[in-house]
């Protein structure tokens, strides 16, 4: 029963929440606009906020529901808890209903660590924020939130021990990693920046990024 939960847990991570509401709301493929991503990021640049902000509630779920109920079916046993988040994240990026690509893991992974350190969460987030409203550059707040994920885990009640630490910590690595071509725009200087767009509606939002997609944005 274990093993089947790990796969429930990817295939509710893989659930291609913006690629739905691209199809449903403009019968877009979000993969063909924008960054490219199917993150929430990409979905606020091509169709407007008020489609974002439900898809990014669906992608922190998919990370939160697997680790909140699924313990409790083997006996709460923390390494399968990490398990059940890990397989959700990895669903999330590389989703098998869309070619197996997807977002950046962002907000599922804060749904993982909701579940287990939620002040962590709030720290990493308000770091996240902090950092978009400055540079405009979600990629870096991204990266930022999730490297000092570990810090926060460490000084903040959460569930646990070292076992998160290390959990944390990997994660953090593997964000840096699905980070990568934004890291190298972030160094050239041709990362875009969060802007107008993103906070449009409907149709202003999609007709301006699909006149001008853009490669370069980044998702969650």
């Amino acid at each position: 029963m274990t093993y089947a939960l790990i796969a429930l847990s990817y295939l509710i991570g893989a659930t291609p929440t913006s690629y739905w509401m691209g199809r449903a709301v403009h019968g877009l493929d979000l993969r063909e606009h924008g960054s490219g991503n199917l993150g929430a990021t990409n979905v606020f640049r091509i169709l407007g906020a008020k489609w974002a902000l439900p898809v990014v509630a669906v992608d922190i779920a998919k990370g939160f529901l697997p680790v909140w109920f699924f313990p409790g079916m083997v006996g709460g046993d923390l390494r399968w808890t990490l398990a059940f988040g890990g397989a959700a994240i990895v669903g999330h990026i590389f989703s098998l209903w869309v070619g197996f690509k997807g977002g950046k893991g962002i907000a599922t992974s804060a749904g993982v660590f909701l579940a287990l350190a939620p002040w962590a969460v709030l720290g990493a987030f308000v770091v996240w924020l902090v950092l978009v409203l400055a540079t405009g550059y979600v990629s870096l707040g991204s990266m930022a939130a999730a490297v000092t994920l570990p810090v926060f885990v460490a000084l903040m009640p959460h569930q646990g021990g070292a076992t998160i630490l290390w959990f944390t910590g990997t994660l953090a690595v593997f964000v840096l990693w699905a980070h990568r071509s934004n890291i190298h725009r972030l160094m050239q200087g041709t990362e875009s920046r969060f802007g107008k767009a993103a906070l449009q509606d409907g149709d202003s939002a999609v007709g301006d990024s699909t006149d001008s997609a853009d490669p370069a944005e980044a998702a969650p």
